[in-house]
């Protein structure tokens, strides 16, 4: 087993390995920028190192200063959570040339899998199915051609990157040359590359992912699945597991499908193989997360396995102590991503200060949170502020838990999303646990039937609360003057902090 890990990553990821590390008698490594000087998982880690200013691309991100602190730290292997540079090949390469462990799978699976294109091909060569499609990157004349081949909707997609990136879905012929623009566009930003394919839109999908675990001996095994279709924007809002609808077949074909994905590009760690499944429970894969994924808690909560620390054995050189006949489904969970959002507002980010945190305790609730009362939280990194995980022996004690539960968490002094949460969990639809990936736009406020927030408000939100957060950072860090923030000063709205900087010539 490991000494010393670092974690190259922050928030609850962070702290969720920590915990980890710590069950297994391993010293921890955190990493912070400035604005993370008092995160809860620089608190809890046995030693911390400064990583850079508050922007991720120059703290977070930054491959040869994580190198080196770990280095400087004497640490033997990286654990890199969720996001970042989690799906990083050439960070993952550079941890083995270093002489570190990389608690994942290696660079070459990540190139493999993280390109969608690469991907599509490696699954119909192990047969799994896939959505129909091209697994080619397109040009704009070449993706209008298909899209006639295959008939709409389509969807057209990044070949790099995920979480609803670079994503834009045709119904009609004359929108394509609009979404191909944007998708082009938002994957080039994002991801710096611009590279697009087009696939069949699956009518009705429910979006079905299958926990895999693989050591390093070939022994590959699966955790049965999750149901992720409650989406807001392609971004999961509430899972659960195991999935609605599933039957002993499907859930053996699936698990199956998965097994056969990751040995075909030799696995090993933690890794989730997504998929859509349609109205006649035909199943496509869709991609593979190289990672431990957001959701795992759920998993964790009906198999009893605890996912973090066996990819950490497994990264140790350990096999895997359990097959799959050792494995079943025991009870129902729900996970809700509880975010610093207005969802009244149309979801606009609410950073702040936590005045008062009282997460929700008792029989069958998990809180797995970075954050803690009187904790800032900025607008620099993802807004989630707690994942609140229930159990139950069934759906419908866990749906009674996760009520409960959700109505006794306070959070003050920011907006979260509970209220929406709340909302979601009233309606009959998804009581009955009969719902698909179109749920939030079909049925709540804030999806495609209420008005889409204003891009350039929601920028300026962002970017005031940058400001903010980055101008209480300085304070304890040095971190040199802005001159934005002279446009803050007496700004009532929005809008007027827009006017303000397109009058200066500065850009949001």
């Amino acid at each position: 087993m490991f000494k010393k890990v670092v974690i190259a990553n922050r928030g609850e990821i962070a702290v969720r390995v920590i915990r980890a590390c710590r069950e297994l008698d391993v010293r921890t490594v955190a990493v912070y920028s400035d604005v993370d000087r008092d995160s809860l998982h620089v608190r809890l880690a046995d030693e911390a190192f400064h990583c850079g200013a508050p922007p991720a691309a120059e703290s977070y991100l930054q491959i040869e200063r994580i190198l080196a602190i770990a280095k400087e730290a004497k640490a033997d292997a990286v654990h890199p959570g969720y996001g970042f540079l989690a799906e990083n090949g050439i960070f993952a390469d550079r941890c083995v040339e270093e002489g570190l462990v990389f608690i994942g799978p290696t660079g070459e699976v990540m190139r493999k899998m993280g390109d969608k294109v690469t991907a599509r091909k490696t699954m119909q060569a192990a047969s799994v199915p896939i959505v129909p499609g091209t697994t080619e990157r397109l040009t704009d004349e070449e993706a209008e051609k298909w899209a006639s081949k295959i008939g709409l909707p389509v969807m057209v997609k990044a070949s790099a990157g995920g979480g609803g990136k670079g994503m834009r879905l045709v119904r009609k012929q004359e929108e394509l040359s609009q979404a191909l623009k944007r998708a082009r566009s938002e994957a080039q930003a994002s991801f710096g590359d611009d590279s697009l394919y087009i696939e069949k839109f699956v009518e009705e999908p429910r979006h079905v992912e299958i926990q895999i675990l693989a050591d390093s001996f070939g022994n590959v095994v699966h955790l049965f699945e999750r149901e992720c279709s409650i989406q807001r924007r392609h971004q999961k809002v509430i899972e659960e597991a195991p999935a609605n609808r599933m039957t002993p077949s499907l859930r053996e074909q699936m698990g199956q499908a998965a097994v056969s994905a990751s040995k075909a590009v030799g696995y090993q760690g933690a890794g989730t193989c997504e998929f859509l499944v349609d109205a006649h429970d035909k199943f496509y894969f869709l991609e593979m997360n190289t990672r431990v994924q957001v959701e795992h808690a759920i998993t964790e909560a009906i198999t009893g396995v605890d996912i973090v620390k066996t990819m950490i054995r497994i990264a140790a050189g350990e096999s895997l102590p359990f097959s799959q006949g050792d494995l079943a489904i025991r009870g129902h969970a729900f996970e809700a991503r509880i975010y610093a959002e207005d969802s009244d507002k149309n979801f606009v980010p609410s950073p702040g200060s936590v005045s008062i945190y009282r997460p929700p305790d008792g029989v069958g609730v998990r809180v797995d949170s970075g954050v803690y009362q009187g904790a800032e939280v900025t607008v620099y990194y993802d807004p989630m502020v707690a994942k609140l995980v229930v159990w139950g022996i069934d759906r419908n004690e866990a749906l009674a838990r996760l009520k409960r539960a959700l109505k006794e968490f306070v959070v003050q002094g920011i907006k979260t999303s509970i209220p929406f949460h709340l909302k979601v969990l009233a309606h009959p639809k998804f009581i009955e646990g009969h719902y698909d990936t179109g749920f939030i736009d079909d049925y709540m406020a804030g999806g495609k039937g209420a008005p889409e927030a204003d891009g350039r408000e929601r920028d300026i939100a962002v970017a005031l609360g940058a400001i903010v957060a980055y101008e209480r950072g300085k304070k304890n860090s040095n971190i040199s003057s802005n001159d934005a923030t002279s446009d803050v000063a007496g700004v009532s709205s929005w809008k007027e902090y827009g006017k303000r900087r397109q009058m200066r010539g500065g850009l949001l």
